[in-house]
């Protein structure tokens, strides 16, 4: 999963949300016109005028242009680890990271359209979809270390961006590492299912089940 409206982070005053509309604005921009046009034939100077702001605006945003192609919301992932952090005690990590997930992908299906043109943008432009690759991979670590300072009790108080305090990026634990590289399976597995088919069933569901279906131990369905 890599625009969605942007949520504010708690405590995120007027000039902060309008920082995070204008990236919005400037992903969602490049996007559309990549898949109109081609990445190939789109300019900073076009996203630009696409998404009313000046080509100095946007490298306030961007240091490159290939890099307003790769990620729509640069601080889904953040927040989701937020929120895998500040779960109830006692929630199991498996349903902490289902719901932290759940709560993004309800508004990510509001804006269907545009994550569709992302993932046909990527497709059709190889070296933009190895840094979507490598950008996947550090949000699976860091949710990994989400899950692992959860399982150690740490962190009670949580910077934005996220941080996870006291965690040894070279020594995850098996299980973490597991959580995080299934749930992000699980994603991509739930949105090609339902994009198949959206008329059959809501995406919520579809999600619900595929982590329903992980929790019982991926049990073989009745002949």
């Amino acid at each position: 999963m890599h625009a969605m409206p942007e949520k504010s982070a708690p405590g995120g005053g007027l000039r902060e949300r309008k920082k995070r509309a204008t990236r919005a604005a400037l992903a969602e921009a490049a996007v559309r016109l990549a898949a109109e046009r081609g990445v190939e034939h789109v300019t900073v100077e076009a996203i630009s005028a696409a998404a009313g702001v000046s080509v100095r605006t946007f490298f306030n945003y961007f240091d490159t242009r290939d890099d307003a192609f790769v990620v729509i919301d640069s601080e889904l992932s953040a927040r989701v680890r937020n929120a895998v952090l500040h779960a109830p005690a006692g929630t199991p990590p498996l349903t902490a990271v289902r719901d932290a997930i759940a709560a993004e992908l309800a508004e990510a299906e509001l804006r269907h359209e545009l994550w569709q043109l992302h993932g046909q943008v990527l497709r059709a432009a190889p070296h933009l979809l190895v840094r979507s690759l490598g950008a996947h991979t550090a949000d699976e670590t860091g949710l990994a270390l989400a899950v692992t300072e959860r399982l150690r009790g740490g962190c009670a108080e949580v910077p934005e961006p996220v941080e996870p305090c006291g965690a040894d990026r070279l020594g995850l634990d098996l299980y973490p590492r597991l959580l995080a590289a299934v749930a992000g399976t699980a994603v991509r597995v739930a949105v090609e299912h339902w994009s198949a088919r959206p008329e059959e069933r809501r995406f919520a569901d579809v999600f619900l089940e595929t982590f329903d279906q992980l929790a019982a131990g991926l049990p073989a369905p009745p002949g």
